[in-house]
């Protein structure tokens, strides 16, 4: 593939050029789905004002490269695309990009679907909110991410 698979990034991404970028050379391609995940302005009820991730460079790589290895080894697909941010976020904000093409509409979806289950699961982003009053909160793993990594495992 002639661009990176992998991106993690502070700076924002441009839907459009990415998908361009992930299509760009690659004639057997019948479906691209593509998810955008926003940064949410509330939680649990408070007003969120900042979001702000950290990670282990190269440990994060490498673990969100073996989740789209596995994606490609369950499903047919052409070429796939994974772009997370850190740092500090404003609500509304793009934080994650998950973008695969296959030749079938369905492996697309499923495998956009199964990339991003696992990303909530096993990827090592640290979570920090910080609230409009100005108090602050890790975030913890959320039952429902690791009940939606579990239904993989069944199929």
């Amino acid at each position: 593939m002639p661009f990176p698979c992998i991106k993690i990034q502070q700076e924002d991404f441009d839907l459009t050029t990415e998908i361009n970028n992930l299509r760009k050379g690659h004639k057997k391609i019948g479906a691209v789905v593509a998810f955008v995940g926003t940064v949410r302005d509330l939680n649990e009820g408070d007003d969120i004002a900042v979001l702000e991730l950290e990670h282990y460079p190269n440990m994060t790589e490498k673990a969100l490269e073996d989740i789209r290895l596995k994606a490609h080894d369950r499903w047919n697909l052409q070429t796939s695309l994974i772009i997370h941010r850190i740092g500090k976020m404003q609500p509304c904000e793009q934080i994650v990009l998950v973008a695969v093409t296959s030749r079938h509409r369905e492996e697309a979806f499923h495998a956009a679907h199964f990339i991003m289950d696992y990303l909530k699961t096993n990827a090592p982003f640290w979570k920090k909110e910080t609230f409009a009053n100005g108090d602050t909160h890790w975030v913890d793993a959320r039952m429902s991410d690791k009940d939606a990594e579990q239904k993989w495992l069944s199929r």
